[in-house]
């Protein structure tokens, strides 16, 4: 393939068929497609329409067939529990198709929908496999999620089984499951078959049987099963996104497309080659650990790290450095509040010193904008080159980045890097017209889009149309705002809902973090607008201090303010900052603004199922009420 980025980019916006033709070349077909996209039902399009092929199979067996079943395929470390295990793809092998037998005895064939429901632990990336491997749609839920989400999620999917484990370990505390999930089976309106516990040592649970039964015992009568043959467009998993309506999103994603964009990904975008350790530090509940812990790095047939801890406190700020010292990782995939938490508990880098990182040549940065501060933070201190990149659960693969694997592009601190070959990416402004460069705007991207992104939703094609297809005809709308440069960087601002109307202007969220995230106290911040009856919209700022910052807050916030005024001026009416402890976030790592802003604004709001500890809200209201934000 070519090596100069804007020729390869060009070559898949002008012949998308012919350039995914020829990715697809790469993976393993039991009959290869003839028909490469089928354009005939827009939005609904299609790719690879006519081959067959199986998710398993490709990420595991062909690697034996080729000679590596000795490769490391999987390495685990939890340092909250202290365990740690190596598989070659021959044993991830034999794992995977003794408990795909022990599915096919309880019942479960192609089509069938199973609920896991895991924590950070071998066994969960076994059951999506094994899934895979027999034709069965996953749906991973995040381990310790709300009964009422996860029964949510049962109803949705109608799902035959549940794989769940009897706890989950989190710094300092355990996440008993079994309460959580007899709360579930309890709301759920459709009832499943049966639930298979995986018994974590020292945390067992009873089981209630019939339902019920062990993941050992599941396995005592099982038998090896081979990969079934499934069509390029029938479905691998379904996730679940929340819905503004209250009934969840099912993200699907057809198995053909998944297989050959995520594989190219690998080298393309991270320039990751089979014999590379790689590491994505997320959880297997969410899109990043789908694509990145599981999928795309076991097609690669490289090797991949399940790491079942924290950036912080497991046991200290040093125990990203000391993962990729042990497996000499060659490029890491992480949040950007996973660095600011580092950055936050040891700002002078102290614990990086201890630590060899002599194979480690990149870093990538996703999930929320990563404010240009942090990222010259990580570059000084680990002296390897540090690459926000921009991709969304719908999308399952990044739609801008620094492509490392094609050419290296230079860094420009705020933007997002390039659109990725496969994504033609426009700014529409709100009268419908493109905008120019630099002019802010809905982001969307025109159709089709690549394969490997979402074809539809589960069971709701209209819901699928009109939440994404309909306000930009032609174009997909990914709810984020920016602008596009006159050299083409994508600028990621705010999701649409985070623009903010002050007296007339509108103005980026993203732009204020930017400023504020530049004071040399500040380890991470989120700046809303709250309702004004004068200007529409007025912004306030929350920052969170490093440790150890002994000025005082009042003149930390006089200078945030100061900083506003001088670099984007008094049009931005920026005149609140306030000092607090935490932000409410997603486990995911995502600031939850529009949450903070409906209690700013004394409007109703649900607590997110996702949020990493509710008792945070109390105390973001209590500081919105001392600063006279709030009044109670």
């Amino acid at each position: 393939m070519k090596k100069n980025f804007n020729a390869v980019y060009e070559d898949s916006i002008k012949n998308p068929e012919e350039f995914w033709k020829n990715v697809s070349e790469d993976i393993f077909w039991f009959k290869k497609p003839t028909k490469i996209l089928n354009k005939s039902n827009p939005p609904f399009y299609k790719w690879f329409e006519d081959g067959t092929t199986n998710t398993c199979y490709n990420a595991i067996d062909l690697h034996i067939d080729r000679g590596r079943g000795d490769k490391l395929a999987l390495i685990y470390d939890s340092p909250i529990t202290g365990n740690k295990a190596k598989f070659t793809y021959k044993q991830l092998k034999d794992k995977v198709s003794k408990f795909a037998g022990a599915l096919v005895n309880q019942g479960v064939k192609k089509g069938d929908r199973v609920i896991i429901y895991m924590p950070m632990i071998p066994e969960s990336v076994v059951a999506m496999l094994a899934c895979a491997r027999i034709g069965a749609i996953h749906s991973v839920v995040f381990g310790g999620f709300a009964s009422n989400e996860l029964a949510s999620r049962i109803d949705d999917s109608k799902a035959k089984l549940l794989i769940t484990a009897s706890c989950g370990f989190e710094p300092g505390r355990t996440v008993e499951y079994r309460p959580l999930v007899d709360g579930a089976l309890k709301l759920a309106k459709h009832k499943v078959e049966k639930v298979i516990f995986y018994q974590r040592k020292n945390s067992e649970v009873k089981l209630n049987s019939p339902l019920e039964i062990s993941w050992e015992d599941s396995l005592s009568h099982a038998k090896d099963i081979d990969c079934v043959e499934m069509g390029a467009n029938e479905y691998a998993y379904i996730l679940y996104t929340s819905g503004t309506t209250g009934v969840p999103k099912g993200i699907v994603r057809d198995i053909g497309g998944h297989i050959v964009a995520l594989k190219w990904t690998m080298k393309n975008i991270y320039n990751v080659d089979e014999n590379d350790i790689w590491w994505s530090a997320s959880d297997i509940g969410w899109i990043v650990g789908h694509s990145y812990i599981v999928y795309a790095p076991l097609f690669k047939g490289c090797t991949t790290i399940l790491f079942e801890g924290k950036p912080v406190g497991t046991p200290d700020a040093g125990a990203f450095w000391k993962i990729i010292s042990d497996y000499k990782v060659k490029s890491l995939f992480t949040a950007p509040t996973a660095f600011r938490a580092i950055k936050k508990e040891d700002p002078e880098g102290k614990f990086f010193s201890k630590y060899d990182l002599s194979s480690f040549e990149s870093l990538f940065l996703a999930g929320e904008r990563a404010d240009p501060d942090t990222i010259k933070w990580a570059e000084n201190l680990l002296n390897v080159p540090v690459i926000d990149h921009w991709w969304q659960t719908e999308t399952s693969w990044a739609i801008s980045s620094n492509c490392t694997g094609i050419e290296m592009m230079e860094t420009k601190y705020g933007s997002a890097c390039k659109a990725v070959p496969g994504y033609d990416v426009k700014i529409i402004k709100p009268d419908q017209t493109l905008a120019n460069a630099n002019e802010m705007g809905d982001i969307v991207v025109k159709l089709p889009l690549p394969p490997g992104t979402f074809p539809t939703l589960w069971n709701a094609d209209q819901r699928y149309k009109e939440n994404y297809m309909s306000n930009y005809e032609g174009y997909y709308q990914t709810y984020d705002a920016g602008h596009i440069d006159e050299d083409g960087y994508i600028w990621i601002m705010s999701r649409t809902d985070d623009i903010i109307n002050v007296a007339g202007h509108r103005l980026s969220t993203g732009a204020i973090e930017e400023v504020l995230s530049e004071h040399q106290s500040v380890a991470e911040c989120a700046v809303l607008g709250i309702a004004d009856k004068l200007k529409g919209q007025l912004p306030i700022g929350l920052v969170v201090l490093k440790s150890g910052v002994d000025k005082n807050n009042e003149t930390i916030s006089k200078e945030c303010i100061q900083m506003v005024r001088d670099k984007i001026g008094p049009v931005a009416a920026f005149k609140v900052a306030i000092v607090i402890k935490r932000l409410p976030k997603t486990r995911s790592g995502k600031i939850l603004r529009g949450t903070i802003r409906k209690i700013a604004d004394k409007v109703d709001y649900k607590i997110p199922p996702t949020i990493d500890d509710p008792a945070i809200l109390n105390e973001i209201k209590e500081d919105l009420i001392k600063n006279n934000i709030l009044k109670d």
